[in-house]
């Protein structure tokens, strides 16, 4: 681990995560570390603290560091941050009253900037892209799902769904159902469970309803249209893009991955059997060369406007985002799925870039804020 001096003219940040009675606190350490280690070597102070030991009104608070050398961790005293860089790891925790109030208060403090403060619903999601006519068109079509009138109405124009938790993560929860005038059993749910997926058949779509009550209950639903993806060796795939924004804070886009799905997932995610494979590679076996290079020409284009609305409606601060996009037989971009606390790109390009635009970022931060105290006097 280096040990240069942290540069008194940049800021101290702070890895914002909750306490853990086994580990000292919840988290990816190894992203923890990686981030450490990058801040050091640009002259950041840089360290874990825990809701529990972010004590406001105290100039010196309780953080951890990676011990040189070894797996373990040591607390220490450091100075409070003037940025904080939120990586609690789940909505539950999130949620919790005690976790929910540290927000809040950070969000108001006066010498501290914490972005990224809160995980995204995905119904938010699709609510704030179809305001805007620009994003709008790169949406599939979404509603609540409240009831099976809600499935039989969307049915009548595709005879394929999605149906997906409105607060999920990695694939958990999200169901597809299909339907196939010709059959017996012509509704078809398929249930994505671990790397396995169940297959329910009904002959009518009230008795698929209550199977669909016992697997969401007691979780709010979206139900989408399936857009038929182009595939790679017979199977789906979409495109991982990693936003985050720069040294003048602008949105930039740090990379652009592709997940292929696995052999029977009805999704890419790589704990669901998925696979990370080029973007380039993916799009030439169907759309030929030139083709190919325009599609991805365009990814960050979309991206980018797509990032900007969702901050512009969403009206809090916001430093990176992952975004999934799947491209449709004709080449078309649509928007799947923001998380405002993106794991981390395996690709090690795009892993370099984004550990560096954390520091880029949240030198421009500290820099406005300090603008802005002094406009104050």
């Amino acid at each position: 681990m280096s040990t240069r001096i942290p540069d008194e003219n940049k800021p101290v940040i702070a890895i914002l995560t909750t306490s853990d009675k086994e580990r000292k606190f919840c988290g990816n350490r190894n992203n923890f570390r990686d981030i450490i280690k990058t801040g050091r070597d640009l002259g950041y102070l840089v360290y874990v603290v825990t809701v529990r030991d972010l004590k406001l009104e105290s100039r010196v608070v309780a953080g951890y560091i990676p011990l040189p050398g070894s797996k373990l961790w040591s607390s220490i005293a450091v100075p409070l941050p003037q940025i904080i860089y939120n990586r609690i790891p789940t909505r539950e925790l999130e949620e919790r009253p005690a976790v929910a109030r540290k927000i809040a208060q950070c969000l108001e403090h006066p010498d501290i900037v914490l972005y990224n403060p809160y995980f995204f619903n995905k119904w938010h999601l699709f609510e704030w892209l179809k305001g805007s006519r620009a994003t709008s068109k790169h949406v599939p079509q979404t509603r609540r799902l409240k009831s099976s009138r809600t499935l039989s109405v969307m049915l009548k124009n595709h005879n394929s769904l999605y149906l997906k938790p409105e607060n999920g993560k990695a694939g958990k929860g999200i169901m597809r159902l299909q339907y196939l005038g010709d059959s017996l059993l012509p509704y078809r749910l398929q249930i994505q469970g671990g790397k396995r997926n169940l297959t329910y058949k009904s002959a009518s779509l009230e008795r698929m309803w209550a199977r669909i009550g016992r697997e969401k209950a007691p979780e709010l639903y979206i139900v989408q249209q399936a857009i038929e993806l182009t595939t790679h060796r017979g199977r789906p795939f979409d495109l991982r893009v990693l936003l985050q924004k720069n040294g003048r804070g602008s949105w930039a886009v740090t990379g652009v991955g592709a997940r292929l799905a696995g052999a029977r997932s009805i999704t890419t995610h790589v704990p669901r059997g998925g696979s990370i494979e080029e973007p380039f590679s993916m799009l030439e076996g169907t759309f030929g060369n030139d083709r190919a290079a325009a599609i991805l020409k365009s990814v960050p284009t979309t991206a980018l406007l797509i990032a900007r609305q969702i901050e512009r409606a969403c009206e809090y601060t916001l430093g990176e985002m992952s975004m999934d996009l799947g491209v449709d037989e004709n080449g078309g971009l649509w928007f799947f799925e923001a998380n405002s606390r993106p794991m981390k790109f395996d690709e090690p390009a795009i892993r370099k870039l984004s550990l560096e635009r954390i520091f880029q970022y949240s030198q421009y931060l500290n820099h406005q804020m300090t603008r802005n105290t002094e406009l104050r006097k």
